[in-house]
């Protein structure tokens, strides 16, 4: 009863319509029949007026809608004796949006089950060794947590137990329990294994990995597709020729009825419906699969996609580089080139700084503090140290400071990272960073859907970049590319839609000015994540020809559902302009129609399921093989 209440709450014009539909049974068994018409009549002109302005408003704002044929269904059933038929089609209109939110919840389910997982509760243990038990939000930086077996992890920590596994299936999609020992990070969200593991906090509830994905997920949850409306696309042609075959059954029967049997099966409702319902369904396979999609109608986009432009250091390679080499001119020894280079990159932010620094730790280097540091995004760091000046970055940035730089080749894969000290040319620091494994395939894949053009807009040199390019088939490559250079890039490319696939802080602009950005977020920086359109929370650059693939198929599952329900219609309406079906039937008729165009639209929430040529078997970061759906 409290469940049938609460529907009535959110639905009242269905249960209004319910209600008028029963009182109107009692007064036609009590031989009131002409009560129980001009009952029915008045509620469906009510709504019919309703649905009216609606309709008006849309045409002022030049929007052609399909609420015509729905508006001039009711009034012709009306007018014609049909008063049954014209409730029938009252309750259709109402019930549709209950119909929708019942198919939007099943599509919805992986999208809600994340909102669901929030992590409530923290268990802390204090200086003597007691457990206190506190709200996730109120953990800081540095608080030693026990986490119980099957609990999930509150913020973003760091195993402090020697060994611990953990289900991270709701934040990549990767079903297989993930090993760590002491020392690895673990995300919020993932579930502790059968043995409890204490963890220290590297985060706050509200910057940890998983409070990231939430809030990503309720933007895309509250997100409208443009293909939400793709039924308008039809709605000009469609009410054309439902309002034709009307009148031509009407002129050749002379008989009023038809035209309102034919038009009591041309509602709309199925049109409408088809299109949200299969986005939600595309979304939600898309973030069970690891890839959130802040925004619905970069499903469409997607499906569309002809060009796609990669940058290159933790895209297409791992971004983890190691230091392979470092050549110091004379004057300056190896271990204090190394030494200030990595004392300089403490206060950078480029992905090859923790390498650099790295570098120094294994060498057994003290890392040096420095007066006065100053980072030149896309360019490189200038740091005072022990009273020298160290200039660390490109090439060029360092030959302002120090015109005797000697430009170096490195090999295949290689970054040369240049030094100078007090003005003059120290030397140059090497490093090399593998290409993923998956890349190639990934690059095979994107052709295979459709894409045409392939770019490489990178801000490494062209010496390191080309050779990479070559090896995975990208023909084009713009090298040394400044944050502005890349946006310039992307906003001139052809063919369009472009999806740009970035991961670092200098990716956020071009990120948020390309068709579709899409953020490698599981190591990605926030302002990557924030700036992209889909965030992919798995460290695999495959998952970018997985998200084409499941913008294509729902886009292609959203027009068949809608073609499903065009041609049940039409064809409906050409039975009954030949007399053979009552307005009352058909409206019956009509609501097995929407039931059929739903069904078909949530066979979207599978969009994911389905093979990718190129990536049906695909090994994982662990170099363990999984499914290509990544179950």
């Amino acid at each position: 009863m409290t469940r049938l209440f609460a529907l009535v709450r959110r639905f009242p014009l269905v249960a209004v319509t319910v209600a008028i539909g029963l009182v109107a049974g009692v007064l036609v068994a009590s031989g009131l029949e002409p009560a129980a018409r001009w009952l029915i009549s008045l509620y469906a002109l009510a709504i019919a007026g309703v649905e009216a302005v609606r309709m008006i408003r849309g045409l002022l704002s030049k929007q052609f809608g399909l609420d015509i044929l729905a508006v001039t269904a009711i009034v012709s059933t009306i007018v014609v004796g049909e008063y049954w038929a014209s409730l029938v089609i009252v309750l259709m209109l109402t019930g549709g949006e209950a119909l929708e939110v019942a198919a939007a919840g099943r599509a919805q389910r992986e999208l809600r089950a994340l909102l669901d997982r929030v992590p409530q509760l923290a268990h802390r243990i204090e200086a003597d060794g007691s457990i206190v038990d506190v709200a996730a939000d109120q953990v800081r930086t540095g608080d030693r947590l026990l986490v119980r077996p099957a609990e999930i992890v509150p913020v973003d920590a760091e195993l402090a137990s020697p060994l611990g596994g953990f289900d991270e299936s709701s934040l990549t999609g990767e079903s297989l329990p993930v090993d760590k020992t002491a020392g690895d990070a673990v995300m919020s969200g993932s579930v502790n294994g059968p043995v409890a593991v204490e963890v220290v906090a590297t985060a706050l509830a509200a910057d940890s990995q998983y409070q990231r994905i939430v809030e990503l997920v309720r933007d895309a949850a509250s997100s409208k597709a443009p293909l939400v409306r793709l039924a308008d696309r039809y709605a000009l042609p469609f009410t054309a020729v439902s309002l034709g075959i009307a009148g031509v059954a009407w002129a050749l029967s002379g008989d009023p009825v038809r035209f309102a049997e034919v038009l009591v099966v041309a509602t709309p409702c199925p049109l409408l419906i088809a299109a949200p319902v299969a986005f939600m369904g595309g979304m939600s396979s898309a973030a069970k699969r690891g890839i959130v999609m802040k925004n619905a109608g970069s499903l469409e986009k997607l499906a569309r996609a002809r060009t796609v432009a990669f940058d290159k250091t933790g895209t297409l390679t791992l971004g983890r580089p190691v230091v392979v080499g470092a050549h110091a001119e004379p004057g300056f020894e190896h271990d204090e080139l190394v030494q200030l280079v990595a004392s300089a990159e403490r206060y950078s932010s480029h992905v090859l700084a923790d390498s650099l620094q790295q570098a120094a730790v294994d060498r057994e280097l003290a890392l040096l503090d420095s007066t006065d540091a100053r980072e030149v995004p896309a360019h490189g760091v200038i740091a005072m140290i022990g009273g020298r000046e160290v200039v660390v970055g490109k090439p060029a940035f360092v030959g302002d400071h120090a015109p005797d730089v000697v430009r170096r080749t490195g090999e295949s894969g290689e970054a040369v990272i240049y030094a100078a000290i007090d003005g003059r040319f120290a030397g140059v620091v090497v490093l090399r960073d593998a290409v993923r494994d998956d890349a190639a395939a990934t690059l095979d894949a994107l052709r295979t859907l459709g894409v045409t053009r392939t770019l490489m807009v990178t801000g490494d040199i062209a010496a390191t970049a080309e050779p990479i390019a070559a090896g995975l088939g990208i023909s084009e490559v713009h090298a040394e590319c400044l944050p502005d250079d890349k946006v310039r890039i992307i906003r001139e490319a052809q063919p369009r839609p472009v999806v740009m696939v970035g991961d670092g802080v200098n990716d956020a602009p071009v990120l948020a000015v390309s068709d579709v950005g899409i953020a490698m977020g599981a190591r990605g920086s926030t302002a990557a994540s924030e700036s992209a359109d889909v965030v992919i929370l798995l460290d695999d650059i495959s998952r970018v020809a997985r998200a084409v693939a499941i913008g294509q198929r729902t886009v292609r599952i959203a027009l068949q559902s809608i073609w499903l329900g065009i041609a049940i219609s039409i064809g409906l309406m050409l039975v009954a302009a030949v007399g053979l079906l009552p307005a009352i039937a058909g409206a019956a008729l009509q609501e097995v129609v929407d039931l059929v165009a739903i069904l078909g639209a949530l066979r979207a929430v599978r969009a994911g399921a389905a093979p990718v040529p190129g990536l049906d078997v695909m090994p994982s970061r662990r170099g363990v093989p999984v499914l290509p759906s990544g179950q």
